[in-house]
Formats: structure tokens, C-alpha cells, sequence
């Protein structure tokens, strides 16, 4: 077990709840079950890491290269699995106590998985050792529920609904932006034709193209199919698993039959955008993992011709002057201008010589290997396109950069004008804020955290007043109490105080009143905000939460609190005169 985990790690496997991010977790899960069942109750499993790094230094050195992040996911995943394992395990033995026969129900089995995270083949484990087995079929309905949940939640559309479209398309982009070639086949509403006219949306698979079909994160191309007879606008370009390239757009005039020659000209201005964003992709790659060390793995990517976006494996947050450090490793390949080299060979040689491949990718017998930077800085395996001398890029800027998921971290950029503009947009919105602090841009900084610094003592000055007029008008307050039933109740609004300040204000005129009630509301703009307080000696007979909760339901609210301490509000200022009032007919 920990030779599987540790190898799956290394190769850039984080675990999950899907695809080998599942079948990680499942296996690191088993172990620790197993450990558990042994009497193993402490975190153990990540400390075996480097028995097995030692054990194995000659022939996979790349294991202790990496052995701190293996360690490090190890341990939390198990630290999280803790805690899954005890609840699970609770909801496990009271169904198997509730249990009228020799087998667990398919809907408990489900819920541990889905709710709890306990895997399923644990469950089967814990039922095998009790003689008790586990309803599988049921099980499995449910899953086929959920998936159908899921799939109709989820916008994805196929383009071809079980349309066969067996030719594969041959790529010319790579050389040119413009080709022709004959219709092979038409795509219409989820149907194959033979024909499409002016105003109709298809798909339109050609024999040779120059567009690229969306893969590898990389946007498909736009452009013009057309003829003397035809125009069609293609919108994107979709590559298939059998190699046939589907052109998305829609016929603007004439009609465009099966077997008629187009000429397919790429809009070359999107296609510059794309590949600049594509480069620069790379080099984003070959920088974090020279700044944040070789564990850094691709995760997913997408590339349009606005932004790129880069999601990778690192499992802290990365410093500001890190951001700086790879963003400027970028900038200076780019002002470097090397010529970006392609070659295709086999896959064999292409990892001899230190190019990258994507975990679970699936590679042909040739790859394409993109060497950018002095010294190959990055060395790929990639079938996008791209520029041809870094300089081609211009400029490259981080614009976010965050978590959005366990272990793995995401960043956004620009490049060429994009990257000028956000710039711009930069400067000028600096501008703005020193022209309204009346300084310039340069003292801009320091300027705003001179401001916030007064603020924030100024917010003091004005807490400290407001906490001396609560208890002002808590000394007012006093001799308004009434007498109701021989308990002295207390129920009004407060002027001039923060709603924080009302639960101080009835703390004290309980204190001073001795024995009483007090309801007090604070009104600001259409928010109520309520306290109800009890005196000890009344608790008995009166609680605050039901007192405060009969006020709030009067302007649209709830609240609750302690027998002697309730707290609310409410949406309703126009009713708190008469819910104030009501207070009396409880007592």
C-alpha cells in the first residue's frame, strides 16, 4: 500500500473524490483501515514514506526527491480520514444492530459514501468480518440516481447524440492558416444531413483543416469556410476522439452540400492571442516548479485568446514576493526572444531528454516536444500551438492567483495587449486613488495606509463613546421600568447606540433593577435588532428566549439565546412600537 500511494503521489496523484484522485484515497483508506484493525490508533501510515524511500533510493531516486510531499499528503489525508472513519463506523455498527437478516441495505451503504466519504469496499470489509454482506444492487441504483442527478445538473451537451463520425481530419495548422478541402460530413441538430442552407447552425467536418480543435486546454480556432457559393462563420473547432475536427458555426448564405470544396481560412489575430497565452503556459509551468520546487505538477488548464489560467499541485499559499519571483522568470524568457524549437520523436526519447508528460495523458507512438528558453527551460510534450520566438508574447502578468481545492492552486494571467492593458487599467485606477487622497501615484501607498490607520483609531474613539452613552442611557433608562404584576418590566427603544452595545446596556439595568425584565430594540435603517433579559430570580417563571422570539416575530424575525440572555432582530422597524408594548400581556 505504501509503495502504491507513494509512487501515484510523486507522479502528481492528489487525492479526491474522483478518477485517481479516488483510487489514491482508496487505497491509502484501506491501509489505515487495516492499521486500525491491528490496534493502530494513531496517525502512522505517511512514516513508512521514507522506509520505502530508502529502500528503493537505487531504482526510483525520483521518490526521495520528493519525499516531504509524499509525507505531507499522507498525513493529512489521513488526519481527515480520522475522523470519517469514527463517524462512519458509528452510523455502520447501529445499522448492522438494526440489521433483521444477513445483509446491509443498499441505501445505508450509499449514505456512508456519499454523505460520510466511507468507501464502499470498507463496508464490504466490516460486513465480511461480521458474516454479514452488503446490498450491492441496491447500492448501485443509487449511484445510478445520483449520476443522473449530477448529469442533468451539469450543462454538458455532446455535440454529435450518438452521430458516427468515423473520419479522422489531417492538421495542416501547425504550417498554415488557410487550406482546402471537401465536406466530409454535416452535422444539424444532433443529426447527420446532406445539406445545410443560410440561417442554419451545424457542424461541418472537413478532410484536411487548419483549425485546431479544442484539446489539451487549448481553445479551438475561429473562422471562414466558404466557396463561391457558401459563408460559414466558424465560432469553434471541437477535436473528437476519432480525430475528426468539428467546425461549430452557422451559414450565413447559400448551400453547403457533402462533398463540396471549402476554403478554410483561421481568424489569424485570434490564433496569434491563443498561441501567446499557450507559450506563455509553458514557461508559467517550467517557473513555478524552478521557484516552488519539482513537485509542482499541471492539474488542468485552459487556454483562450484572453487570459491563460494554470492549475497545479502545491499545498501552501504562495508568497507575494514568489508571485513576483516567477512572474519576472517569465518576463525575462520572453525578453530573451529564443526561437521556440518543435520536434517530433518517440515518446521514449522525448523523457530522455527531460520533456514533461501530463499524468494520464495518453501519448501515440510520435509526440511533438516544444523546447522553449536558454538551456531548455521547458521542455513539453504538447500539441497546441504556438509562437514562434518568445518575444512573440510581449508581456506576461499574473492577475489571481488561490486555492480551489485540496492541494491544488490556481493562476490566472495575461499576455501581449491583454497583459498592456491590465496595466493600464492598473495605473489609471492607482491614479484615481491619488488624485482623491491628494497625493500622487507614487505616495499613493502610503498615503491610503495613513487614512486606514486614522480610521481605525477613529472607530475606537467612536466605540468608546458609544459604549459611554449605552451606559448614560442605561441610567436613564432606569426610571422608566413600569410595574406589571408586581414585576418591574422594562421595554423600549434606544437611541444612538450600536446593536453590540444593547446586550451591556441590559446587563446593567438588570443589575440596577434588581429584579426585572428588560426588552430593548435599536433601529437602524430597516433592521431591528433586539435583547431580552431576565433577572435570576425570574428565570423560573419567564424566559428571555420566548419573550425576545414573541417581539421578533412581530418585525418579520426570530431569535434565541439563554433563559436570563436572548438576542434577535427582525426586517420590520414600522411594528416594534406595538410588539414593545405586547411585552406586558406575557407577564
Amino acid at each position: 500500500h505504501i509503495r502504491s500511494t507513494a509512487f501515484m503521489i510523486v507522479d502528481g496523484v492528489i487525492p479526491s473524490n474522483e478518477g485517481r484522485g479516488y483510487v489514491l484515497r482508496r487505497i491509502i483508506r484501506r491501509a489505515i483501515r487495516h492499521g486500525h484493525k491491528i490496534g493502530i490508533e494513531k496517525v502512522f501510515f505517511y512514516r513508512l514514506a521514507p522506509v520505502l524511500a530508502l529502500e528503493l533510493k537505487d531504482v526510483y531516486p525520483e521518490l526521495k526527491l520528493a519525499l516531504a510531499n509524499v509525507e505531507k499528503v499522507l498525513k493529512r489525508e489521513e488526519e481527515r480520514f480520522a475522523q470519517t472513519l469514527d463517524q462512519g463506523m458509528s452510523i455502520l455498527e447501529e445499522a448492522i444492530a438494526g440489521l433483521k437478516g444477513d445483509e446491509i441495505d443498499g441505501e445505508t451503504v450509499f449514505k456512508l459514501y456519499d454523505t460520510y466519504g466511507f468507501p464502499v469496499d470498507l463496508t464490504a470489509d466490516v460486513a465480511r468480518e461480521r458474516n454479514l454482506t452488503i446490498d450491492m444492487p441496491g447500492f448501485e441504483s443509487e449511484m445510478t440516481k445520483q449520476r443522473d442527478r449530477a448529469r442533468s445538473a451539469g450543462d454538458f451537451k455532446t455535440t454529435q447524440k450518438g452521430v458516427d463520425i468515423t473520419q479522422e481530419t489531417e492538421f495542416l495548422g501547425y504550417e498554415q492558416l488557410e487550406n482546402s478541402s471537401s465536406v466530409q460530413a454535416l452535422i444539424k441538430d444532433g443529426e447527420q444531413v446532406e445539406a445545410i442552407e443560410a440561417g442554419d447552425q451545424a457542424i461541418v467536418v472537413l478532410a484536411q483543416s487548419s483549425f485546431y480543435g479544442e484539446s489539451g486546454g487549448q481553445v479551438g480556432d475561429s473562422g471562414i469556410l466558404s466557396n463561391d457559393s457558401i459563408t460559414f462563420e466558424v465560432t469553434n473547432t471541437k477535436k473528437q476522439k476519432t480525430g475528426a475536427f468539428e467546425h461549430h458555426g452557422t451559414i450565413s448564405h447559400g448551400t453547403l452540400k457533402v462533398g463540396e470544396v471549402v476554403e478554410a481560412k483561421v481568424d489569424a489575430r485570434m490564433r496569434k492571442r491563443i498561441a501567446r497565452n499557450h507559450s506563455a503556459t509553458h514557461l508559467l509551468h517550467a517557473a513555478l516548479r524552478s521557484v516552488l520546487g519539482e513537485t509542482v505538477t499541471q492539474k488542468g488548464s485552459l487556454v483562450d485568446a484572453d487570459k491563460l489560467r494554470f492549475d497545479f499541485s502545491h499545498d501552501e499559499v504562495i508568497a507575494k514576493a514568489d508571485i513576483d519571483k516567477i512572474e519576472a522568470m517569465v518576463n525575462r524568457r520572453i525578453l530573451g526572444n529564443s526561437i521556440v524549437h518543435t520536434n517530433v520523436t518517440d515518446i521514449e526519447s522525448a523523457k530522455k531528454k527531460g520533456a514533461m508528460a501530463l499524468f494520464g495523458e495518453k501519448y501515440g507512438d510520435s509526440v511533438r516536444v516544444l523546447s522553449m528558453g536558454k538551456n531548455n527551460f521547458s521542455v513539453e510534450l504538447c500539441g497546441g500551438t504556438h509562437v514562434n520566438q518568445l518575444g512573440d508574447i510581449g508581456l506576461f502578468r499574473i492577475v489571481s492567483e488561490g486555492g480551489i481545492a485540496a492541494g491544488v492552486r490556481r493562476i490566472e494571467a495575461m499576455t501581449g495587449y491583454g497583459a498592456y492593458q491590465f496595466d493600464n487599467q492598473t495605473q489609471d485606477r492607482l491614479t484615481a486613488i491619488a488624485q482623491m487622497t491628494k497625493t500622487n501615484n507614487m505616495q499613493a501607498v502610503e498615503k491610503v495606509a495613513q487614512l486606514i490607520k486614522q480610521q481605525k483609531e477613529l472607530e475606537k474613539q467612536i466605540a468608546s463613546f458609544q459604549k459611554q452613552l449605552a451606559s448614560n442611557q442605561g441610567d436613564d433608562l432606569v426610571g422608566q421600568a413600569k410595574d406589571v404584576n408586581g414585576i418591574k418590566l422594562l421595554s423600549t427603544v434606544v437611541d444612538g447606540v450600536s446593536g453590540k452595545d444593547l446586550r451591556d446596556i441590559a446587563d446593567k439595568l438588570k443589575d440596577k433593577l434588581g429584579s426585572a425584565v428588560v426588552v430593548l430594540a435599536v433601529v437602524s435603517g430597516d433592521k431591528v435588532s433586539l435583547v431580552a433579559g431576565v433577572t435570576k430570580d425570574l428565570t423560573d417563571k419567564y424566559q428571555a428566549g420566548k419573550i425576545l422570539n414573541h417581539v421578533a416575530q412581530q418585525v418579520g424575525g426570530k431569535g434565541g439565546g439563554r433563559p436570563d440572555m436572548a438576542q434577535g432582530g427582525g426586517t420590520q422597524p414600522e411594528n416594534i412600537e406595538s410588539a414593545l408594548s405586547s411585552v406586558k400581556d406575557l407577564l
